[in-house]
């Protein structure tokens, strides 16, 4: 468990000392956000503030997932603190999609235009991480054989038949993608997608601990093993989940309105990449619907608005995602942020108290 509070506290350390640092650099060498000509207007002073931001968050992540363990070592010589294949699948995942990322952002700075990668490219990128993570969490089974990923679909943990590896892949891509674009459109606003995230991230640490402390591996020790969870590495993802909630918590700092930094799309897509891996390995695939409920939300919003579009010729809102809809109908930006965080606060508790009420039932 020490692990957990060392990875929280060295990420947010981590962001809040060397965000200033990234911004300075950023500053230095002029890479600076394009502001879309069709956005709200109130943007177009945002253009030039340094992007790319994601880089500390990945940085820190990674840096306090591995001290934390060396810490742990060093303290308890007898602690088991070993990187899990699980762990190291979520953290892959995270810096791949993140590599995506950074060049779309890079592109939009050297090309000094409000679109990078081109789609196909863009999308090529995060068909070969996604495919490379979902095979490889098929694989290294543990004692017990379990793989850091299953073939059955999960909501609070796995239910019904094995789709098999292949539709696997299939669905282990939607969720990677769904995500991670997800999150992306949500980072509209200054220190929207980052709060939203914090929030989910505190969700995955307490599932991960409640998962390690009801493990089917202590299962003698249970009342009840029927109600065991069957997760290969939950406490290393707890782990993850805690660097990741800290250093976006550092982050924030930063990113909060008015905005020093951007995460742009290298932060956006490794986000959303953490948060499907996180979902998959801890077997709770639907219920990162509701603990990310508001990534879901913007999403559908930008999908209700294109299909009216092309069906009928008008809009349902006056600009998509929806948090622009907002902005334009005269609300501040800080009033959006904090009421939609607000509705994401929501879903996380509702989302927790299903992850419990399944429990509690299965007992």
């Amino acid at each position: 468990m020490k692990q957990i509070l060392f990875a929280g506290v060295i990420g947010l350390f981590l962001t809040l000392v060397g965000t200033p640092l990234l911004i300075k650099l950023l500053a230095r060498k002029g890479y600076g956000q394009y502001i879309r000509d069709d956005g709200p207007r109130e943007h177009a002073s945002k253009r030039g503030t340094p992007t790319m931001g994601g880089i500390a968050f990945i940085f820190a992540t990674i840096v306090a997932y591995f001290l934390a363990k060396v810490i742990t070592v060093y303290l308890d010589p007898d602690a088991d603190a070993s990187p899990t294949f699980s762990g190291l699948l979520v953290l892959g995942l995270m810096a791949g999609m993140g590599l995506v990322g950074f060049l779309d952002d890079y592109i939009k700075i050297v090309k000094r235009r409000s679109l990078g990668l081109r789609a196909k490219a863009k999308m090529a990128g995060q068909l070969i991480v996604g495919i490379a993570f979902a095979v490889l969490a098929l694989q290294f089974p543990n004692v017990q054989g379990q793989t850091p990923a299953s073939t059955k679909i999960s909501f609070v943990q796995d239910f019904g038949w094995s789709i098999g590896p292949v539709l696997f892949v299939v669905w282990a891509l939607f969720m990677i993608l769904a995500m991670s674009n997800g999150v992306n459109l949500t980072d509209g606003l200054d220190g929207l997608a980052t709060g939203a995230s914090v929030m989910v991230f505190g969700a995955y640490t307490f599932v991960g601990v409640w998962q390690f402390q009801e493990s089917c591996a202590n299962a003698a020790t249970l009342m009840n093993p029927q109600a065991c969870y069957e997760v290969r590495d939950p406490l290393d993802l707890a782990v993850i989940a805690s660097a990741l909630m800290g250093a976006c918590l550092g982050f924030l700092w930063w990113n909060t309105s008015p905005a020093k930094i951007f995460m742009g799309d290298t932060g956006s897509l490794a986000l959303g990449g953490a948060l499907a891996g996180l979902a998959i390995c801890s077997r709770t695939e639907l219920l990162i619907a509701l603990l990310g409920g508001l990534f879901v939300l913007i999403t559908m919003s930008v999908v209700i608005q294109v299909g009216s579009f092309r069906m009928t010729g008008r809009r349902v809102f006056r600009m998509a995602p929806l948090q622009h809809h907002f902005e334009l109908k005269g609300w501040s930006e800080v009033l959006v942020v904090v009421r939609f965080w607000i509705i994401q606060g929501i879903c996380v508790v509702v989302g927790l108290g299903l992850f419990y009420a399944g429990w509690a039932a299965a007992k």
